[in-house]
């Protein structure tokens, strides 16, 4: 997987890209990531990439140019599919209503889909994506109706660019690859990848501080084990995050276990 950052900081992203998984992930080439300063594409010798609004108001608006010229750039160098013979066909073949053609262009955005663990999955597929971070009051609104392919917020709250909502999101996509995590199953597991919130998980010592780890992870019951966790998986959520609940399909023993909790807990407790 190839993973474009236009950003007007590319500093921010030194740590973030040579440091842990995604530094061990790129030093596998397992992912290129790559972080760019688009402030060179403005195409002015004063490098302004914004500008007023139209209409008046306050704030700054990122301009388009510069982020046309950044993504065109970036396509230059990637490989055209057949009949294209310039940057900008190329370009244009994704930017075609109702059509998504790699590489994914995701602007990063308060207004935009909220990232989720199935986008993540979704976006894990992709062999390049290309993340647009602003700074400023907004973008100029032709960015997102002829260039963009994606508009993701990381949550209901604004920052101060779109740098660190890119690096939650690069985190998240990137551990998803083939090879990144050491251990295979970790990513199945984790919380909302089924759909749950993960099962408590616990190590040597086997007692500390007088806190005993539960009898049946000591057990070697694999199967008994098993159950265990996804109880504890479906405790967690019912009592931490009920809403998740509603939108899975639970097998009858689930269901069972479920009803079970709420009739406990509905039961009048004795004075």
């Amino acid at each position: 997987m190839k993973i474009d950052v236009l950003t007007l900081f590319p500093e921010m992203f030194d740590g973030v890209f040579h440091s842990s998984i995604l530094g061990k992930a790129a030093e596998k080439e397992i992912v290129k990531l790559n972080a760019i300063n688009f402030r060179p594409y403005a195409g002015n010798k004063h490098g302004t990439v914004d500008d007023t609004p139209y209409g008046g108001g306050g704030g700054m608006v990122l301009k388009p140019d510069p982020i046309f010229a950044a993504v065109e750039d970036i396509l230059s160098r990637t490989e055209l599919p057949e009949g294209q013979d310039s940057p900008q066909a190329n370009a244009d073949a994704f930017m075609e209503p109702g059509e998504q053609k790699r590489p994914r262009i995701i602007l990063m955005c308060p207004q935009g889909e909220t990232f989720t663990q199935s986008k993540a999955e979704e976006l894990s597929q992709e062999e390049h994506l290309i993340f647009i971070c602003g700074h400023y009051e907004g973008y100029d609104e032709r960015i997102r109706e002829h260039l963009v392919t994606d508009e993701l917020s990381i949550g209901d709250y604004v920052l101060t660019g779109g740098e660190l909502p890119a690096m939650v999101i690069i985190d998240s996509v990137v551990r998803l690859l083939p090879g990144v995590l050491g251990n295979e199953t970790s990513a199945v597991t984790d919380s909302f990848s089924t759909g749950l919130l993960e099962y408590p998980h616990y190590t040597r010592p086997a007692e500390f501080r007088g806190w005993k780890v539960p009898d049946i992870l000591l057990s070697g019951h694999h199967a008994n084990i098993d159950q265990w966790r996804r109880e504890q998986a479906l405790l967690r959520t019912w009592q931490r995050r009920p809403e998740l609940l509603e939108r899975l399909e639970l097998s009858k023993k689930d269901q069972a276990f479920l009803d079970k909790l709420r009739s406990k807990a509905e039961a009048p407790t004795e004075s």
